[in-house]
Formats: structure tokens, C-alpha cells, sequence
């Protein structure tokens, strides 16, 4: 079913280095994990949604990224008649545009993520846990036999995942983060970027990464910004794509709305000041 597509091995090396990604290219990541890049690369999705296909004999999709038939085509040639089930980290287009095109080519089934519901394959025990904070309905999934994490947005190594203001809720995703702090994992499948090989350094970095962002905005709005928009100017006045502010722009006010809950700031008629 579909077409034919390589399969390429963890031991392979190629140029781009040691865990390439590679557009319409199945990578093996382990015994039981396999991960097809998107074709939706942005500023907000990095490379691109990264789909994964966990199961050998059995086969759960989960993100099958948005409906694009090639990368759709990719995906069903790795998986064919072994696709049982299709479920996403959440359901952001980026994500899950391409559900029911997935499941109208293969017949699967749609897994339901809910917290602690399990799919049992004939390998494999995949169960779902509900971690908010990135979007409204963000979930992950912890393929107990690899201990392995299928994130989506919640943890990143190479980049930060913008948060989306009216979708992003900072403080839930960081008890998210410190939730999958104790989960004992070996890796973290994110939905964009690489996978991760040190999952405890990864999520500390994360952490301190978003610690980073809070001190920048207190910093700008004690210098006189009022406004997400004058944060960004004066915090990255060296970014000049407009994608690339707009995204910013809303990452800090996800942060600001955390930073408020706090106490730490709050909002009167003439801005954002300090407490």
C-alpha cells in the first residue's frame, strides 16, 4: 500500500549527522520507533511535524501531521495494512490535519488519548497521559517497554517551542515538564527537532530556559516597556522577520500572563508594570 520508501539505520552516517532528518525518509530510531518528518517546516514547527510510527507487527500513528498527501503517502508506504490506530499529542492542524485522511488510506482505528488509556500491541504497551500547557488539549505518550516519551510540544532540546497566546498556558506546562521529570525516561521523542538522548538534561534546560525568558521581560518592563510588543523591541532588536517577532510577541505574553499569576507583574490601563 502506497509507496516504497528507505528505511535508514541508527548505525548509518550521513552528513547531516548523526540522527538526520530527512523529509519523506523513515528513520529508525529504535527496535520500536520509527519517525517520518513533515513537509510543514516554519518557524513554529521547526524542520517540520514529526510523525512517529511506534509497533512492528502492529502500528500506532501518532501526529500525522497536517493533510499533505505526499508526506501522508510516506507514512502509509512505511506502515501499510500494519496501521491499527492514529492519535495525536493534540489538535493543532500541525499535528492532527491529517487524521482522517490517515485513517480513511489505512482503516485504523482513532485511539482516544485520554489520561491512562492504553493501546496493547503485540509488542508494545503505549498509555496516554494528559499534559497540558502547550495547548488547551496537549497529551503525550510513554512507550513503557523503551521508556520513551512522545512529547509534542512540551520539551525541545535545539530550540524553544513558541507558546501561543490564547493556547499556551506557561504555569500548567511547567508542572507538565516536572510531571515528566519523574517519569524514570531513557529518551524524549519531541514533535519538532531531534530526538532527545538525555532526557534529565534536556527538561533542565527547558526550564532554564523559560527562567531566562521571565528575567528578560521583568528586565525590559523595569527599563520602561509596557507591552509584549516592546519587550520583543527591546529584548530582540536584532530579529528582523516579521514571523519570527509576531511569534515572539505572543511567546511573551504567555509569559507575562504566568508572570501575573505569580505576582510578579501586573496589567494596569497604562501597560504591563512590575509589582
Amino acid at each position: 500500500m502506497g509507496k516504497k520508501i528507505k528505511v535508514l539505520r541508527e548505525d548509518e552516517e550521513e552528513e547531516l549527522g548523526p540522527e538526520p532528518i530527512v523529509p519523506g525518509v523513515a528513520r529508525a530510531l529504535s527496535p520500536l520507533v520509527r519517525r517520518i518528518l513533515g513537509l510543514n517546516p516554519s518557524p513554529r514547527t521547526s524542520y517540520g511535524t514529526n510523525t512517529y510510527l511506534v509497533g512492528i507487527d502492529e502500528i500506532v500513528v501518532i501526529d500525522p501531521g497536517p493533510e499533505n498527501s505526499a508526506h501522508l503517502d510516506s507514512v502509509v508506504g512505511c506502515g501499510g495494512d500494519r496501521i491499527r490506530w492514529v492519535t495525536t499529542t493534540c489538535s493543532d492542524p500541525a499535528h492532527a490535519g491529517g487524521v482522517s485522511a490517515m485513517i480513511d488510506r489505512t482503516g485504523a482505528e482513532w485511539f482516544d488519548p485520554k489520561d491512562g488509556n492504553t493501546i496493547l500491541g503485540t509488542e508494545f504497551r503505549l498509555t496516554a497521559h494528559e499534559m497540558g500547557g502547550p495547548t488547551t488539549d496537549h497529551r503525550t505518550f510513554l512507550l513503557e517497554e523503551e521508556r520513551t516519551l512522545l512529547c509534542g510540544q512540551l520539551i525541545a532540546e535545539e530550540w524553544s517551542v513558541p507558546l501561543v497566546s490564547g493556547q499556551a498556558d506557561l504555569t500548567v506546562a511547567l508542572e507538565s515538564i516536572n510531571k515528566a521529570a519523574k517519569m524514570r525516561l531513557r529518551r524524549i521523542a519531541p514533535a519538532f527537532g531531534h530526538v532527545i538522548e538525555d532526557p534529565k538534561a534536556a527538561i533542565t534546560t527547558t526550564l532554564e530556559r523559560y527562567s531566562a525568558t521571565d528575567d528578560l521581560i521583568v528586565k525590559a518592563l523595569k527599563g520602561g516597556a509596557t507591552s509584549s510588543e516592546e519587550v520583543v523591541a527591546s529584548q530582540f532588536s536584532k530579529i528582523n522577520d516579521p514571523t519570527e517577532i509576531d511569534l515572539l510577541i505572543s511567546n511573551v505574553e504567555v509569559h507575562l500572563e504566568k508572570l501575573a499569576s505569580e505576582k510578579t507583574v501586573k496589567q494596569l490601563k497604562s501597560g504591563w508594570k512590575v509589582r
